[in-house]
């Protein structure tokens, strides 16, 4: 697609409807959880597998699958991972037992893991001029950072007013729509194909490396950390990864070639937005108990109690981050703008019992959605930035791999934080509560105090991502050719500019 076609924009609602879908669906199946649990009659042991089937599957197969996009064409392998996603979500919505929603769980994932990279890979090659580059990463910006909390939103209000299979079936009209237009509007840009051979060692071990390491948190969230499987978990995923490095390092053709990983700017990116999502997705799970249980909220009203921060999300990206992308320095808007949602964070930590929604949540939650948009824009762009187009599916598989890494991550950590945060609290007062209401109100307020103790720590993840941002990122501002710092990047940078243009 050239500069001047206007399909690019056409194909950019298909793109965006299709990132919609795999980030909602981290959180949509969240609020639907507990009735289909009672449905299918899952044990509680098991219940967290409906969530880290899609986890395992969808992280470990990251990079693969933005390897296949970089091989295979990006419009293809887009093609594919939304029908099998379509494919999977009608398996979930019509399961009858427990292996049928697991299996589902997991097929989602693999389709996703295709479907991520080759979405964000496909903008990379497609919008190259500056401005009109920043107003495309503004809005996939926006859906990658306010997807999750719309997925509350939506789950609430088809679990309390339809029946929990929904939260499957309303993925097949998204996924059907997208490959319709995707097929029918995109043109891959030519000659940004990787044809060299599969590197299979690498596949092996990084998708080992990674399910290893996701799984690890996940089970230190119920089994603890000192668990030896927990601890294996760990120490498997660190010698698998060493040695992918030593082979990537080594072998012609790497899966992830570790120029891809050594650019400062792009080191910085993976790592300073991982960061964030360990805090932002332990705040979608502390807040939705919050409200939920504390506060007394329904599904449905807890959903939309989020929705100051993606309105935040929306203006940070849309409005700020694009607009100031072309003029202002990268690291000049994601580390404010980690600052602005670490403030944000920070005024949850004052959470009690009786906390006025109006008066501290949607301040709070403004303030984040702002910060996060603004931070996530340029990200998201600098992260395939002056990337080699042969590499841009896997420079954005990395971008989806720090984001599923740092979701586990987050959800395990502040969760364990949390849970021992509460059953300190009652333990130190379980002692002078008498009656049942007095009970009733150490739970409430050892419920809040875990909370809020997480809290704390997500800020200082928060402000570690800042630190990272404006340390590391030392690139300018994204205008007129891509300039990506200290790799040799910017030479494959031009060839992207320079691709020639034909119909698939």
């Amino acid at each position: 697609m050239s500069e001047t076609d206007p399909r690019r924009w056409k194909a950019l609602i298909f793109i965006a409807l299709a990132q919609l879908m795999v980030v909602l669906d981290a959180t949509i199946v969240n609020i639907a959880l507990p009735s289909a649990q009672q449905d299918l009659g899952i044990s509680d042991g098991n219940r967290q597998w409906v969530i880290t089937a899609y986890a395992l599957a969808f992280g470990g197969l990251l990079l693969f699958g933005g390897r296949i996009a970089d091989l295979w064409g990006r419009k293809r392998t887009f093609v594919t991972g939304l029908i099998g996603f379509a494919a999977a979500s009608a398996l979930g919505g019509a399961a009858t037992g427990e292996a049928m929603m697991l299996g589902a769980r997991a097929l989602q994932g693999v389709f996703g893991a295709l479907l991520a990279p080759a979405a964000l890979s496909l903008l990379a090659v497609m919008f190259t001029d500056a401005k009109e580059r920043a107003k495309a990463f503004g809005i996939y910006g926006a859906i990658a950072g306010g997807g999750g909390a719309v997925g509350l939103i939506l789950g609430g209000f088809l679990t309390e007013y339809l029946n929990w299979r929904w939260t499957f079936f309303v993925n097949i009209p998204f996924a059907v729509i997208a490959a319709l237009g995707a097929y029918f509007v995109i043109r891959e840009p030519a000659g940004a194909r990787n044809r060299s051979p599969l590197d299979i060692p690498g596949v092996i071990l990084s998708t080992l490396g990674l399910v290893a390491l996701v799984y690890g948190f996940t089970r230190a969230e119920s089994a603890g950390w000192s668990d030896s499987l927990t601890v294996g978990m760990f120490v498997g995923s660190a010698v698998l990864l060493a040695a992918f490095v030593l082979v990537e390092a080594k072998v012609k053709s790497p899966l992830l070639p570790l120029r891809v990983l050594t650019e400062r700017n792009r080191g910085g990116v993976y790592l300073s937005l991982g960061l964030a999502i360990i805090a932002m997705f332990g705040l979608f799970l502390f807040l939705t108990y919050y409200l939920q249980i504390v506060k007394g909220f329904s599904p449905v009203k807890t959903g939309f109690a989020f929705l100051p921060m993606i309105v935040g999300m929306i203006t940070g990206s849309t409005q700020i981050g694009a607009r100031l992308m072309t003029r202002v320095a990268p690291r000049l808007l994601m580390g404010p703008g980690f600052v602005v949602a670490a403030l944000g964070m920070l005024l949850l930590t004052q959470l009690e019992i009786g906390t006025s929604y109006a008066g501290l949540i949607l301040p709070a939650q403004l303030l984040l959605g702002l910060g996060m948009g603004t931070a996530f824009m340029p990200a998201m762009s600098l992260a395939t930035h002056g990337v080699e187009p042969r590499d841009s599916g896997v420079a954005s598989a990395m971008v989806n791999t720090s984001q599923q890494v740092g979701g586990a991550i987050g959800t395990a950590l502040l969760n364990t934080i949390a849970a021992s945060a509460t059953t300190a609290y009652i333990a130190d007062h379980a002692a002078g509560a008498t009656t049942p209401a007095a009970q009733k109100l150490v739970q409430a307020q050892a419920m809040v105090e875990g909370y809020t103790s997480a809290i704390w720590w997500a800020v200082g993840i928060l402000a570690a991502a800042a630190a990272i941002a404006f340390a590391l990122i030392n690139t300018g501002a994204q205008s007129g050719s891509p300039a990506a710092s200290g790799s040799g990047d910017s030479e494959g940078a031009e060839d992207e500019v320079r691709i020639p243009v034909v119909a698939h």
